[in-house]
């Protein structure tokens, strides 16, 4: 797994956007909301996803697995470098960010987003 792969998959989800952001991570949207960070540059952590508070505490007790600087409280984590999952966990925590990033936009939103689709 690496940059682009990655890229690939977060843009794979409907209205996903990516932008750069704070310099050097590729910032992946839905509907302007963030539900993935994506280092460009190697150093510091490979990439940042909001999970459940369950699948939380159960990440950060994985070694490589952190909890996100500045977007812990908000349940996300950081993976400190590329091997931390494997590319089936990686998709699932994925999925599962952008599925929890919908899932807290208003309904209307949310039917907005699905008519689009």
């Amino acid at each position: 797994m690496d940059i682009e792969w990655v890229r690939r998959h977060c843009l794979s989800f409907p209205h996903a956007t990516e932008r750069v952001q704070w310099g050097d991570n590729l910032v992946f949207k839905v509907a302007d909301k963030i539900f993935a960070i994506l280092a460009l540059e190697p150093g510091g952590q490979f990439l940042c996803c909001k999970c459940s508070p369950e699948e939380f505490a159960e990440l950060v007790e994985r070694p490589g697995i952190i909890q996100a600087p500045y977007f812990a409280r908000a349940q996300w984590v950081a993976l400190e470098r590329e091997d931390a999952l494997n590319a089936a966990e990686l998709k699932q925590l994925v999925a599962r960010s952008y599925e929890l990033v919908v899932e807290k936009m208003p309904k209307a939103k949310q039917a907005a987003l699905k008519k689009k689709a």
